[in-house]
């Protein structure tokens, strides 16, 4: 594990990082290493994900995909605002896309990146006021036990504020689960959106 490493050394390091070239030329994609690095020592919020997707391999900038325009519209903010690394930063549970499988869905982040680099990244962020927890392995990782479902996680949301705030993925994929879940919309988005306002001001 890298410790004590200024920030913009372990930035650097990060962007060259290719711990796991191996694992991603054994996936169906057969890509190469590209590790995504969004984040600033003076950020007031954090975002966990997941991983990159095959779009956010290809263009090197966090959430550029439609799952990145549901997020940004769930937190209130503009494109500028979110993309703005002084105030947000964004760091996945593994940086780079892990790639697809036979069947052509994305592989799950190799645990090995969280391991290597989370815990040196986050002691270099002093100033975060609010962390958003999304999906089921940021979760985890953060709550530990305490995350059980992401539903379930979700729906006890005010257990973790105000300064996390657990969150489904905004993929596509999960439209039917918002449907299913309608106080997610009216409870937690308002009460995220006054979150992130807050955590951003100056």
């Amino acid at each position: 594990m890298v410790t004590g490493m200024p920030i913009a050394a372990l930035k650097k390091d990060l962007a060259r990082c290719d711990i796991c070239k191996d694992r991603f030329k054994a996936t169906h994609s057969n890509h190469a290493p590209r590790p995504v690095v969004w984040f600033e020592k003076s950020a007031r919020l954090l975002v966990a994900g997941q991983a990159p997707g095959a779009r956010v391999h290809e263009s090197g900038k966090p959430f550029t995909d439609p799952s990145g325009d549901r997020l940004r519209d769930w937190m209130g903010v503009t494109e500028s605002e979110f993309y703005d690394v002084t105030r947000i930063a964004i760091l996945p549970m593994a940086f780079c896309f892990p790639g697809y499988n036979d069947k052509g869905s994305d592989l799950p982040p190799p645990p090995q990146c969280a391991k290597t680099w989370r815990a040196p990244i986050l002691a270099q962020l002093p100033n975060i006021r609010l962390t958003l927890l999304i999906g089921s392995y940021a979760q985890k990782y953060h709550l530990g036990k305490t995350a059980t479902t992401v539903t379930n996680t979700v729906a006890n949301w005010r257990d973790h504020g105000p300064d996390i705030i657990p969150l489904p993925h905004p993929s596509w994929r999960n439209t039917a689960w918002i449907k299913r879940n309608p106080w997610f919309e009216a409870d937690l988005l308002p009460a995220l959106k006054s979150r992130v306002k807050e955590a951003l001001a100056l």
